[in-house]
């Protein structure tokens, strides 16, 4: 048993109290519009005194409150590498494309992951990849000659995208906390599984599947783009002979319900974790639920904002972590 996580997950348990719950998010629902939203969000400590009133303010505040949290902590941050390399390489692909097509600005950066907005245009710019991390560098080279020689914007993501879910899922090989390797299983087997489902709908082609997807323990990517070229019921066949058949279930409902589901499956992974005192578990969770907490957020302002039904926005939520 170790004991260097007790005072971190006493700290979490007492923060986990002030999660939204279902019943939390269905109130935000039934708010009147986008401003009473915020109203409900800062009568809750949503943001600052002085954080605008607008959606992007008070989010990315909020964000910035996660990481503040764990610092506070005095736990190893680097156990939290991997739910940065979302953000890392989309850095990159940004930088990619802005630096190949010469529009610059045109992109959103994240600051608040290891390489920055403006380090990575740098490291593109001058063609410096050794400065990337390992699992960074090859892709950064290849999809930045491909856009230049080709401009086709897709290759490039799929390119990055692809070597971002390697990082994960080496990440999750090489980790020693159980919850790192089911996020990263997940995760990655996820990402394949909407994948799947995106090219049946575009008419993608298998050599297009198979440098998209990500190897991983928990779903055969030969098998799944193999099916999503036989159409979405055989893509929902192969899902019910897997760890995702609730997957298939979702597909049959709608296209909103299967976006939530893949949400929900990661909520799903990390949950037994409230019940683990001894380990970065806890501390890891609920990062995962903070951040899913405020995609839910932003999907119901954005939904008000736009003058949705809140039935429409409902079928759009995920599910929460309390």
């Amino acid at each position: 048993m170790s004991e260097q996580y007790t005072y971190a997950v006493a700290r979490i348990r007492a923060l986990e109290v002030a999660l939204f719950s279902n019943a939390t998010i269905e109130q935000l629902i039934a708010c009147s519009d986008y401003e009473q939203c915020l109203q409900f969000l800062a009568e809750r400590g949503w943001g600052d005194s002085d954080t605008p009133a607008e959606a992007e303010a008070v989010l990315g505040r909020e964000e910035e409150k996660i990481w503040e949290v764990v610092k506070d902590l005095h736990v190893d941050m680097e156990k939290f590498d991997v739910l940065s390399y979302p953000k890392l390489f989309h850095n990159l692909k940004a930088a990619v494309k802005d630096v190949c097509t010469g529009e610059e600005s045109r992109h959103i950066f994240y600051d608040d992951v290891s390489i920055p907005g403006d380090a990575m245009l740098e490291i593109v710019r001058e063609k410096d990849f050794g400065k990337l991390p390992q699992s960074m560098q090859h892709a950064a080279a290849e999809a930045y000659d491909t856009l230049l020689h080709t401009r086709d914007g897709q290759l490039c993501d799929v390119i990055i995208d692809r070597a971002a879910l390697d990082a994960v899922y080496a990440a999750g090989r090489e980790a020693k906390d159980k919850i790192i390797r089911d996020y990263a299983e997940s995760t990655v087997a996820v990402a394949d599984i909407k994948i799947a489902v995106r090219s049946q709908k575009t008419a993608k082609s298998l050599d297009f599947m198979m440098r998209a997807m990500a190897e991983c323990e928990s779903v055969n990517v030969t098998q799944l783009a193999k099916a999503a070229l036989n159409g979405m019921d055989a893509i929902r066949e192969y899902l019910k002979g897997t760890a995702y058949a609730e997957g298939a279930d979702a597909l049959s409902e709608s296209p909103s319900a299967f976006e939530r589901w893949c949400d929900n499956r990661i909520i799903q992974t990390i949950s037994p974790q409230k019940y683990n005192a001894f380990t970065i578990g806890p501390v890891i969770a609920y990062v995962i639920a903070r951040q899913n907490e405020i995609k839910t957020v932003r999907i119901i302002l954005s939904g008000k904002l736009n003058d949705l039904p809140d039935d429409s926005i409902r079928e759009r939520v995920r599910e929460m972590y309390v």
